[in-house]
């Protein structure tokens, strides 16, 4: 089983083109139509007068926004971006007062000016703790500034927001639904052409030569499936890290979980690959129904828009036998819900069952049936 494991990954390094492909379209749809909304930070040109960052300090305090990320430049270079439109506003520094050069009106825009207001306030409270203690000696007055630094970091007062929704509330957000979606619907594939070579190798008889050779049958199977998923499983991880770590899209702080969770859907696409091996008759008829399956599977299971949004009892009841639908629920469920294990139990079971069914029909039509 592992010898036949092994041969498949050298097939891969000799022909990734598939798997590239697809994790490639999955990226790039995802990052199109889910808005850009990965990117959380808004970069905003700043420029400072000789000097001001040196008396004043604000670098430090602009750096720490976690909305806005500061770009420092020249004043010309400043305003050329925002006369070209490549920046919403602008910010010149000077020792004790700023000025916000404005391209276009927005909600940003008093942010920024907001954001700027705060590091100021922060310079101007340090200043005068620094001219309180000026009479004071060189070692209080750095234990006064320590201390002020101390009562920053650590405030007496700690807002804590929180939000409320109904039990039949709906959460949408464009990036996770292009995100999910769209990762669910190409692995399909992925994993779909990677159990391809079964028929290919029955009916050209190679099947049957390693029947005949120490290797079970059991093995034989079993080393396919293992391939395929891990295949399907690394598509799916690849994705996801690219979106977390590159375009720091933070999964509400549970990549962990959403990695973890995705086991099950792949197990459920992989029982429903080699359930379509065995019932198709050819090369041909497996190329033509694969994309009928999986984009019929994507519009019905909320791959490409929400389940909430679709009124159409037929298509509510078809969701309900569709992988997609249960995938979709597990990844949405733990990151735009929060929910716990014990609430992601019933889709995750679902999809367990589904694999095991499919699985054992599959092999039975396999069997009963030579290609």
């Amino acid at each position: 089983m592992i010898a036949i494991i092994l041969a498949k990954f050298r097939m891969f390094i000799r022909n990734p083109w598939t798997f590239i492909i697809f994790t490639v379209m999955s990226l790039g749809f995802a990052f199109i139509i889910g808005g850009n909304g990965a990117v959380s930070t808004i970069t905003v040109p700043i420029t400072a007068e000789e000097g001001a960052i040196e008396n004043i300090n604000l670098k430090e305090s602009l750096e720490n926004e976690e909305a806005f990320r500061f770009n420092w430049l020249d004043e010309e270079e400043m305003r050329n971006q925002i006369e070209n439109g490549k920046a919403e506003a602008g910010v010149i520094l000077s020792d004790d007062s700023y000025q916000l050069i404005i391209g276009v009106e927005s909600p940003n825009v008093s942010m920024i000016e907001q954001a700027v207001q705060r590091a100021y306030m922060k310079h101007n409270q340090k200043e005068a703790i620094v001219k309180a203690a000026e009479a004071d000696t060189e070692d209080k007055r750095e234990t006064l500034l320590q201390d002020f630094e101390a009562t920053m970091e650590s405030p007496v007062f700690e807002v804590e927001t929180t939000r409320f929704t109904s039990e039949d509330a709906v959460i949408y957000d464009n990036t996770f639904q292009s995100l999910f979606g769209f990762t669910l619907f190409f692995v399909i594939y992925t994993i779909a052409y990677n159990l391809l070579p079964i028929l290919v190798e029955k009916r050209e008889g190679i099947w049957d030569r390693m029947i005949l050779s120490p290797v079970k049958k059991w093995e034989v199977y079993v080393a396919n499936l293992v391939y395929s998923f891990l295949e399907g499983y690394i598509q799916i991880v690849i994705i996801f890290c690219v979106f977390h770590y590159g375009l720091k899209l933070d999964f509400y702080g549970k990549f962990v979980e959403v990695l973890l969770l995705s086991v099950p859907y792949v197990f459920a696409i992989v029982a429903l690959s080699i359930l379509l091996t065995a019932i198709v008759k050819n090369v041909q008829q497996f190329n033509a129904v694969i994309p009928i399956i999986a984009v019929s599977m994507a519009m019905i299971g909320g791959a490409y828009w929400p389940l909430e949004i679709v009124e159409s009892e037929i298509l509510i009841a078809l969701s309900k036998i569709n992988p997609i639908t249960y995938g979709m629920e597990i990844l949405n469920g733990v990151v735009l819900y929060g929910y716990s294990f014990e609430e992601l139990l019933y889709p995750i079971s679902i999809l367990v069952l589904m694999g095991v069914v499919m699985t054992g029909l599959g092999i039975h039509l396999m069997e009963r049936r030579h290609v």
